[in-house]
């Protein structure tokens, strides 16, 4: 028999990788046992990258939902980890030292054994700090390589990197191929490199299934020396997300590997748990189309987990394009035209911009640079036009260093807008932050939160985490996923059906009087007019709902009626009513 191979379960991942959003507290609370009883994972990964964004958002705190989700795996010795973005560590831009070393006291008492560590340019600068400040706090620094196909990115390119972070600390190191598209013999190629000068160290492999290669390359490493290796389950496994544990077990146990059994009666229940998420209210923000694989990533380099925002981004894209072509008299461009122009213009702009492996943010800022070539083209403007200061960011150096060369032109039009190329190690140019947000917690009256906690995510994700701790957030989720049910349904029936439905089991606030329109927030200040409130807020008997504004200057208080769940709004902000109009719909309560 050959060496054993232990799985890792990346649960939290398959939601990043199919939708906007995340499983709630106790959703992870419910299924994290029912992982545990199937009895095959060594590992399982709890949180990281956007996950305690997208908490925020949801108007939930991120930081209980990580210790929920931890404890159930501490008590029973499965091994957690988190996907760590290095200086950027679990945002989209550049975090300050001060909060990075304080990320990993908190997660490690949170109940985050593993940091996967890693930087979208492969800077070397960008990661070691971080293997430094994680043993500090007691976690257990993997290393990161993120794997993409170019001229530069090599096995040996990849083996010299490995050599550097394997030197600085690192216990284990991680092949995160995020789109893909590593092929599966350079893969394998690497594993032995690595395994051959430093057979001790661990090497995990994370491979997205989008284009197809994912379980061919799992072989390959398995066959050069990996030890750990990334899965799913169903409902959310393939697509653009990663192979299910049921075929890669399958596959490495008649290759003769040392895999451990799945329950397959705890499987099933895990499944079915996860498909309960998923119609309870995740599903609203999944993309049909991230459960399709596709061989056309293969030639852009894009990963799957960005391509429901990178379809929504064409589509705007799309309309302003047609529109200019409608103008001049040409065919009109539909979405699989848009699809190839956009996949060939990342073909054209990625070896200018130096072939930075294609995640996060360097994947956005490289497909946003094609998605603007293509209107400005369409524009007569040519390409390189519109470009941000993130964009410009990474082509000068200042999130690290570029793989390979930037093109002349750029160069030279960096020069022409005055903007200067810097070699500078890049976390020094971002000063400590700490003292700011604890002046803004004292200031607020907020609690710092167990080990510090709470001022970690104000310091790590500033505005997400006002705008939770005002309310704003949760409204705004309800509006979010009010709208998401109503297109889902909308598709499916009539608007007036629509709206027969919506109203069917809720009753009608009417207008006393003739009026102009005012809603209020709870809190916001008696009688001040203000935006009308999201769809999903509950009232109880005796609450305000609007003021209507009579004729003759009155501001008479419309209450909610006995209470209950708003579902739908007729008289908007500021609009004029009669008397005995419909104002809004509040479903009771059950």
């Amino acid at each position: 028999m050959k060496k054993k191979v232990r799985f890792s379960l990346v649960y939290r991942d398959m939601w990043q990788s199919s939708g906007k959003f995340q499983p709630r507290k106790d959703q992870l609370a419910r299924i994290a046992p029912v992982i545990i009883e199937m009895g095959c994972f060594d590992r399982v990964e709890t949180n990281g990258g956007a996950f305690e964004q997208v908490n925020l958002l949801a108007g939930e705190n991120p930081n209980e939902a990580v210790r929920a989700f931890c404890k159930p795996f501490n008590e029973v010795g499965i091994k957690t980890h988190m996907l760590d973005r290095g200086l950027n560590a679990l945002r989209m831009y550049p975090v300050p030292d001060d909060v990075r070393q304080l990320m990993y006291k908190v997660k490690k008492k949170q109940g985050t054994d593993i940091t996967r560590i890693f930087c979208g340019l492969n800077d070397v600068r960008n990661i070691i700090p971080s293997i430094k400040w994680a043993k500090e706090g007691g976690m257990i620094p993997q290393a990161t390589l993120c794997i993409t196909t170019s001229p530069i990115h090599t096995a040996e390119y990849y083996s010299a990197i490995a050599d550097q972070l394997i030197e600085a600390g690192a216990a284990e190191i991680c092949l995160k191929d995020m789109a893909g598209i590593g092929q599966p013999a350079m893969l394998g190629k690497l594993t032995g490199m690595i395994k051959t000068k430093h057979p001790d160290i661990i090497i995990q492999y994370h491979g997205h299934s989008g284009p197809g290669l994912s379980m061919a390359s799992i072989l390959e490493v398995c066959n050069n020396g990996a030890d750990i290796i990334d899965t799913a389950i169903e409902p959310l496994s393939w697509g653009k997300v990663h192979p299910d544990i049921i075929s890669v077990q399958s596959m490495l146990k008649n290759e003769g590997f040392d895999v451990p059994e799945i329950n397959m009666n705890a499987y099933m229940k895990a499944r079915s748990l996860t498909q309960e998420f998923i119609d309870d209210w995740l599903g609203y923000f999944i993309n049909p189309a991230n459960k399709h694989m596709s061989s056309l990533l293969l030639g852009c380099g894009l990963p799957g987990g960005m391509m429901g925002s990178m379809m929504a981004d064409l589509g705007g894209i799309q309309a302003a394009i047609n529109s200019l072509r409608k103008q001049k008299g040409e065919p009109e461009l539909n979405t699989d035209d848009m699809l190839v122009a956009l996949f060939n213009e990342v073909e054209y702009v990625w070896p200018m911009v130096g072939y930075p492996p294609l995640v996060t943010p360097f994947s956005q800022y490289t497909k946003n640079i094609a998605l603007m070539n293509l209107l400005t083209m369409a524009q007569g403007k040519g390409r390189f036009v519109m470009m941000d200061d993130a964009m410009w960011g990474m082509i000068l150096g200042k999130s690290g260093k570029v793989p390979g060369t930037i093109a002349p032109e750029l160069v030279e039009l960096a020069k022409q807008k005055g903007k200067e190329f810097t070699e500078t190690d890049p976390h020094t140019l971002y000063p400590n932050a700490l003292d700011g947000f604890r002046k803004e917690m004292d200031e607020n009256g907020w609690e710092y939160g167990q080990d510090d906690e709470e001022l970690f995510e104000l310091a790590m994700h500033p505005e997400q985490y006002r705008n939770f701790k005002s309310g704003q957030a949760k409204k705004n989720f309800l509006t979010d996923l009010q709208k998401a049910k109503e297109a889902k349904l909308s598709k499916s029936v009539k608007p007036e059906e629509l709206a027969a439905f919506k109203h069917a089991k809720a009753d009608a606030v009417v207008s006393p009087a003739d009026g102009q329109v005012f809603y209020e927030f709870k809190g916001d200040g008696e009688g001040v007019p203000c935006l009308e409130p999201a769809i999903g807020q509950k009232y109880k008997d005796g609450d305000i709902l609007c003021y209507v504004q009579a004729t003759w200057g009155e501001f008479i208080p419309i209450p909610a009626g006995i209470g209950g769940r708003l579902v739908d709004i007729a008289a908007k902000k500021a609009s004029h009513v009669r008397r005995g109009d419909t104002l809004a719909w509040i479903e009771r309560e059950a």
